[in-house]
């Protein structure tokens, strides 16, 4: 009896010995690299049917995992120029920048097929800057909003995933026209990506 208990014992500690090897050599950390389309909603109070033009642009995130199951992600870009039209003025009427850092908070499934299925919910920050439109025109520079986001990572050959991820951010801001408020416009974008991702 005491033999098959310690032949056990010695089996459960190896599980956990290489189980704790797996998780280490796996590491808390992943960064993904992503092209992402932006597709703008373009919801406008103002009366000038403002819209901005859809693009594709870079993206980068950092994961960080606290536990197998929840993880907190920064996602990051660069300054995206776009351009500011009005349907009720004829055309392009502007331009402008905005830089979107959001961060998440997740929560990642695991199960034994493979594939890792996630969903997010977070904060996004976006920045204006560059702003370029008629006298007298202008927006308010800042703009805080919720983000949620569904996605999945696929293992492809050691510590690399192929990723996809479907993000909603809400983000907009305030139009003032000669120091009025002439209401609000927002773009509230929906963003698909596509990536690659390495666990470390």
């Amino acid at each position: 009896m005491k033999k098959q208990l310690l032949c056990a014992a010695v089996a459960v500690a190896g599980l956990m010995t290489s189980n704790a090897f797996a998780q280490a050599a796996e590491g808390p950390w992943m960064v993904r690299v992503r092209a992402v389309h932006l597709d703008s909603v373009n919801k406008d109070s103002t009366g000038l049917g403002l819209s901005v033009n859809n693009k594709t642009m870079p993206e980068l995130d950092i994961s960080y995992f606290l536990s197998p199951n929840v993880a907190v992600e920064l996602i990051l870009t660069v300054p995206q120029k776009h351009e500011l039209s009005s349907s009720v003025l004829g055309g392009q009427i502007g331009t402008l920048k905005h830089l979107p850092p959001t961060l998440l908070a997740q929560y990642h499934f695991t199960g034994n097929s493979g594939f890792k299925p996630y969903v997010g919910a977070g904060i996004n920050y976006t920045r204006f800057s560059s702003v370029n439109l008629p006298a007298g025109v202008d927006i308010d520079r800042n703009s805080f909003g919720a983000a949620v986001q569904v996605g999945v990572d696929i293992p492809l050959s050691g510590n690399m995933y192929l990723n996809f991820d479907l993000k909603k951010v809400y983000l907009g801001t305030d139009v003032t026209v000669a120091g009025v408020d002439a209401g609000s416009f927002k773009v509230n974008p929906l963003l698909v990506g596509v990536g690659l991702g390495w666990r470390f």
